[in-house]
């Protein structure tokens, strides 16, 4: 028998054949981190839904607004409209978003004052390299749900880069409210900012506008320190620092509290300090709250202090009451509890 009527037959390739099938794998392989990397916005978007089931995802939305607080619905305009000009920024790095600057930098995410009634006109542009979407929301946490009328487009459909649109916000209730990107995981990245709204008669967190009215001492006493602080440029103005953390450090006392406040102008420019109820009347100083006045104010170096007893509750605003300093970031909440 011979032996080579039994042997297998043995299959063998070619290096030109494998060489071939080592360009397809690799090419493969190429197509698809182009494919990732080109859209790591969608992918990263995505990212804290991973492992939840829609159902799940609900839930936490509507947990976000068990309890009574902000309305979740537009109002009717009854007040001042205030235009806000917003763009949406991502770090070089993306691991920080954030309105007008990446989250924790200067100027980044401003917060918005208003009253009840006010209408506020939010020009939004987006200035990053992902897609966003932007909205207004009583939610403290999560994607929304957002506040009908509120909405530049939805994180299904998103902002392209460039893109921008204009929105208006109607609060109907004091309190907190909240811009944000829309898109899940923005939000945590940095893309939110706070609407503080006074007057009204929202309930739970909410804060209602100061009236200015007085009170009796209650005997106790309490002191704060501020700074008047101007950029380099001129350009920012603001106590204890120009932008980010610790500038304009909310004031929290109680009706009755005998309140002392330092103020030092370490600046190359004139302030003075008053508290008010509106930023834009820096004329209408409460409780006789003021150092120096806009005639008569201080001079680069100087410090002083200015005592006085918290009249009703509410927010106040404590400001340089030269005109337009408020307006260029001199102005920090003053609030007064029961």
């Amino acid at each position: 028998m011979s032996h080579n009527e039994h042997d297998a037959q043995i299959y063998r390739t070619s290096s030109r054949r494998l060489g071939k099938m080592l360009a397809i794998i690799i090419g493969v392989q190429v197509i698809g981190a182009a494919l990732f990397f080109t859209h790591y916005d969608y992918w990263n978007s995505y990212l804290p839904n991973a492992g939840k089931t829609q159902e799940e995802q609900m839930e936490k939305q509507a947990s976000a607004q068990t309890g009574s607080g902000p309305s979740s619905t537009q109002g009717t305009f009854s007040g001042k409209e205030i235009d806000v000009s917003l763009k949406f920024v991502e770090s070089p790095d993306f691991s920080k978003y954030g309105f007008n600057a990446p989250s924790g930098a200067q100027g980044s995410d401003p917060e918005i004052d208003a009253n009840v009634g006010d209408k506020i006109v939010f020009s939004v542009t987006n200035g990053g390299k992902s897609f966003h979407a932007f909205a207004v929301t009583a939610s403290t946490s999560g994607p929304g749900p957002a506040i009908d009328g509120t909405t530049i487009a939805t994180a299904d459909s998103p902002m392209k880069p460039g893109q921008s649109g204009t929105v208006t916000f109607i609060p109907a209730s004091a309190g907190t409210y909240y811009y944000i990107c829309a898109v899940p995981g923005h939000r945590e990245l940095g893309m939110e900012g706070k609407i503080v709204v006074g007057g009204g008669s929202g309930g739970g967190s909410s804060i209602q506008a100061g009236t200015g009215g007085t009170a009796a001492a209650n005997g106790q006493k309490e002191s704060f320190s501020l700074s008047f602080d101007v950029s380099s440029d001129f350009s920012k103005y603001g106590f204890n620092g120009t932008g980010g953390t610790g500038t304009n450090p909310d004031i929290e006392v109680h009706s009755g509290d005998t309140v002392t406040i330092h103020v030092t102008n370490p600046s190359k420019v004139f302030h003075a300090f008053g508290i008010v109820t509106d930023p834009n009347n820096p004329s209408g100083v409460v409780w006789d709250a003021a150092y120096k006045t806009a005639d008569s104010p201080m001079k680069p170096g100087e410090s002083g202090d200015v005592t006085f007893v918290a009249g009703t509750p509410g927010l106040y605003h404590y400001i340089c009451t030269v005109p337009g300093h408020a307006a260029l970031g001199m102005d920090g909440h003053f609030i007064v509890e029961k």
